[in-house]
């Protein structure tokens, strides 16, 4: 007996469902966007104050807060909310990958950043800041356009605009002065994180 081909519709009706279903696991993680989108925030206006007020650099090892805190609460929270999801789709994949790819990208960067400081006397921390507001919103864009949810999109964009008005700043010599800066840095990730994230948990409220 052969195995009977899907037709057209069947095949569409299948990629839906895929996407439905990696939508509704995903939705839920709202909460994620939401758990990085402030700690970020929250982190950046300490480090801001905290230099404006003493003049001491050290405060930007608070930096490293975000990924150890964010790190820890990531993995817990996917698993509870994937828990619920049942079997793992392609987009599931695709979409777990490509926040993976991300976050290793930037461990690498951030030790090539430190191999600079402390063995070539260089200070390159902007490179940082510019690599994460270009990989971050690729990946959320991305998640964005596979599960079709345009508040991902759309955060992602503004947060890419600032990753290349970043880049064209150290290009052209700008410097990345506090006081301008960091409220744009703030700013991308508001757009990125916490406004999707909201959106995203009315939406579940909605659906449920």
């Amino acid at each position: 007996m052969e195995d009977r081909k899907l037709t057209e519709k069947e095949s569409l009706e299948v990629i839906t469902s895929m996407i439905a279903q990696t939508k509704q696991r995903y939705i839920g993680d709202g909460r994620i966007l939401l758990m990085w989108g402030y700690l970020v925030t929250v982190v950046s206006i300490l480090v801001w104050v905290m230099l404006a007020s003493t003049g001491q650099g050290v405060w930007n090892f608070l930096w490293f807060a975000i990924p150890l805190i964010g790190g820890i609460a990531t993995p817990i929270m996917a698993r509870r909310q994937h828990g619920r999801g049942g079997v793992k789709t392609f987009s599931d994949t695709a979409t777990s990958r490509l926040w993976t790819i991300a976050g290793i990208s930037e461990i690498v960067v951030t030790i090539v950043c430190i191999g600079f400081r402390y063995f070539a006397d260089t200070d390159c921390w902007s490179a940082m800041l510019a690599h994460t507001l270009i990989v971050i919103p690729a990946a959320e864009m991305a998640q964005g356009l596979l599960i079709r949810e345009n508040s991902l999109v759309a955060g992602a964009l503004a947060g890419l605009a600032v990753g290349i008005t970043t880049v064209c700043c150290i290009a052209g010599g700008i410097v990345l002065s506090a006081c301008w800066y960091m409220p744009l840095f703030i700013f991308a990730f508001v757009a990125m994180m916490i406004v999707p994230g909201h959106i995203l948990n009315h939406k579940a409220g909605k659906e449920k």
